[in-house]
């Protein structure tokens, strides 16, 4: 399940974000002094009241030693059930990390990497060491770009895996968009943040929006229920489906057209020394919804498709393009609402021309693949779920 946390400035902001369905409930006001920040958490704290979750920032962790302790504290004090440090690039990180646990007084501990540097990922062992529950990826700049201007999703997908494989819980955030969600939902994060995307006119220096907030709530679906109605709308990002047949009436072409990539492509050993570019074009049909097309509920998004390949070429070496072509109609029609899907992957610097593979699938046929990698790929993007 992944949670929604909302940013907010204070008690008034903080209720939009409950009225909207936010799941955490994040304070930040930079623009106020240490001071001022501890207050403006206590008193959106009390104004929550435990319906949700509570997250502050307390600083860097590059921070003097003792001042960092009595920010963590501070913050756990006033009332932030979890509580945030940014981990900025330099050495003698992990040592900073003795004690932490103990200032923050049972408050979860989650350590923030900025998106914009090569996140030190070696120190997610030792985050998990000194009691820290998650960890995060976020832009500290946020006139630098979002979080997908930063890193691509092969290594967003590694972060994730990184952290629960430490046994911490993952998060993503960076100027953060409605389409980007279905794109990040399929990595399993444990938390989305969000604040720009909220206000009005996604300006983050703007007051929250509860229309804007109930649209993103919109989009990340909830743990699935043990009865009652679904919109399985909301869960079709992640590959739920309410049947395993597909209903009768039209469908859509949705379709990518020349995606040129770097890939290890190739049957001769040259060829395992330097990656080739490769041409895809994918065509995806898809059963068309009950209603016309509103909003990213509503659609198959053709960045599931162009994500989807990326992931499945970044996983290393492949021997034939009819593997590699194999491997991403499968990914395509784990998607419950995709009934046909054609794959071309073409290699262009062979020297002989533009040469390779076009095939077509259904999804009877898919049912009988199981190349090496789709499952566990398609999983990794979220296709293909199922619950009991």
């Amino acid at each position: 399940m992944t949670r929604m946390l909302a940013s907010v400035t204070g008690p008034q902001e903080a209720e939009i974000a409950l009225a909207g369905g936010a799941d955490i409930i994040d304070v930040q006001n930079p623009a106020e002094g240490a001071q001022d920040h501890a207050a403006v958490i206590r008193a959106t704290a009390q104004a929550i009241g435990g319906r949700r979750p509570v997250s502050a920032l307390a600083g860097d962790l590059a921070m003097p030693a003792d001042g960092l302790r009595a920010a963590v504290r501070a913050v756990a004090t006033a009332g932030a059930d979890m509580v945030r440090l940014r981990i900025v690039p330099g050495e003698g990180l992990a040592n900073r990390l003795d004690r932490l646990a103990k200032a923050a007084s049972g408050a979860r501990l989650i350590g923030v990497f900025p998106a914009e540097a090569a996140p030190g990922l070696s120190l997610l062992p030792a985050l998990r060491r000194a009691g820290f529950a998650g960890a995060m990826l976020d832009t500290r700049d946020k006139a630098s770009g979002h979080l997908l201007d930063h890193l691509g999703l092969p290594r967003l997908l590694g972060f994730v895996e990184d952290c629960h494989a430490n046994g911490l819980e993952a998060g993503l955030a960076g100027s953060l968009e409605p389409p980007d969600v279905p794109r990040l939902l399929v990595l399993s994060p444990d938390l989305l943040g969000f604040r720009g995307a909220l206000c009005g006119a996604g300006d983050r220096m703007g007051p929250l929006d509860l229309a804007r907030v109930q649209a993103i709530r919109g989009l990340i679906p909830p743990d699935l229920p043990a009865g009652g109605d679904v919109d399985y709308r909301l869960l079709a990002a992640r590959g739920y489906a309410p049947a395993a047949t597909l209903p009768d009436g039209p469908v859509d072409r949705v379709f990518v057209e020349d995606l040129v990539l770097p890939v290890f492509i190739g049957a001769y050993a040259r060829e395992r020394d330097a990656p080739q570019a490769v041409r895809f074009s994918v065509s995806a049909w898809v059963a068309r919804g009950g209603r016309a097309a509103e909003d990213m509920r509503d659609v198959f998004s053709y960045d599931l498709i162009t994500d989807g390949i990326r992931l499945l070429t970044g996983s290393g070496h492949v021997g034939l393009v009819e593997t590699l072509a194999e491997r991403i109609a499968a990914m395509v029609l784990a998607h419950p609402r995709v009934a046909r899907v054609m794959v071309r992957v073409q290699k262009l610097d062979t020297g002989l021309g533009t040469v390779g593979v076009e095939i077509e699938r259904s999804r009877a046929a898919a049912r009988t693949l199981s190349p090496p990698l789709v499952q566990p790929l398609a999983e990794a993007a979220g296709f293909g779920h199922t619950r009991s």
